[in-house]
């Protein structure tokens, strides 16, 4: 099954992985240079041993293929995923005058009191973020992220590339080419960005009628986060295939840093005792023909039969 080889790497991570440090405070066990492949003509590659929200990769997809760096936008969408990011932003900000946040992520993994505080403040954050537009501007724009890497790219000129654009423009020209390639990573802009780009680039090949991706990512949250990464890129190669008159090949997921956090340990034994189903299918609008035209409803994943979901808290 197409879930197997995720399986796989949880269990070799869980078993083979050595303990390490990292930024949230949290603490990983993790191991270095890992590699995962998908047939996407067998399935769509969305996991089954425990709930995966398909519609929040939907409209993050969307959100980057957009060019947009608001979270108004996925909030709009019910989408919570970048929350943590802005919400930090706007706690430390001179204009805040809430509840202290200070290391407000362990404080409400640690005490309970203090999380309801922290939820509440988040609640009236996003509510505002959503109907606010001036303050949407202000706070909700994280900046370099994958939406502005994608397709405003800035250049030492003052010019901006869009690189998706330019890549399926490029496949239909020249589908043998080498230099099919998108990157997120640039070294200028890490120490200003939100989050440094985790996926810092990926590229496409073309044979026998059939489009593939090879994405390298540097850092990968193996419960929370690469079961999205996995979904979100097939959804990608998906949807420029189609628009290049290509059927999907393979998706190829190669990891760097692929970790467990030390919270997310009885999560995943508890998604390694589940026998995964056969995994569902991808449809796309067939009236939809650029991949910049999509909404949330032009695309659906069908016979998506899973187990229950599995809660594990945000390292931030």
């Amino acid at each position: 099954m197409l879930e197997d080889a995720y399986l796989k790497l949880a269990s070799d991570v869980l078993k083979n992985g050595h303990r390490k440090e990292d930024r949230t405070g949290t603490g990983t066990i993790s191991t270095f240079g890992y590699q995962m492949r998908f047939d996407l003509s067998k399935g769509f590659p969305l996991l089954t041993t425990k709930k995966v929200p398909f519609g929040l990769i939907k409209s993050e997809l969307l959100w980057f293929l957009r060019g947009d760096t608001n979270i108004q936008f996925l909030l709009k969408h019910k989408n919570h995923i970048w929350d943590e990011w802005a919400f930090k932003n706007w706690v430390e900000s001179d204009e805040y005058d809430g509840p202290d946040m200070t290391d407000f992520g362990l404080r409400a993994e640690e005490d309970a009191e203090f999380k309801k505080v922290y939820l509440d403040e988040k609640k009236k954050f996003c509510q505002r973020i959503v109907e606010d537009d001036d303050f949407a501007k202000k706070y909700g724009d994280l900046g370099l992220v994958y939406g502005s890497q994608w397709r405003k790219w800035k250049t030492t000129t003052g010019d901006t590339i869009d690189q998706i654009q330019n890549v399926i423009d490029e496949i239909k020209r020249n589908p043998d080419s080498r230099r099919l390639i998108v990157s997120a990573w640039n070294p200028e802009d890490i120490p200003f960005v939100a989050l440094p780009p985790c996926h810092t680039m990926f590229q496409f090949y073309v044979t026998d009628g059939k489009l593939s991706c090879q994405l390298y990512q540097r850092s990968g949250d193996i419960f929370l986060g690469v079961p999205f990464n996995i979904a979100s890129y097939a959804l990608l190669t998906s949807l420029i295939a189609k628009e290049c008159g290509l059927e999907p090949g393979e998706f190829i997921h190669t990891l760097g840093d692929a970790h467990i956090y030390s919270n997310h340990v009885n999560q995943i034994e508890e998604q390694l005792q589940r026998e995964p189903y056969e995994s569902p299918k991808l449809w796309l609008n067939p009236d939809k023909s650029s991949i910049f035209d999509y909404d949330m409803d032009d695309i659906k994943v069908i016979d998506y039969n899973h187990h229950d979901p599995i809660k594990a808290p945000v390292a931030v």
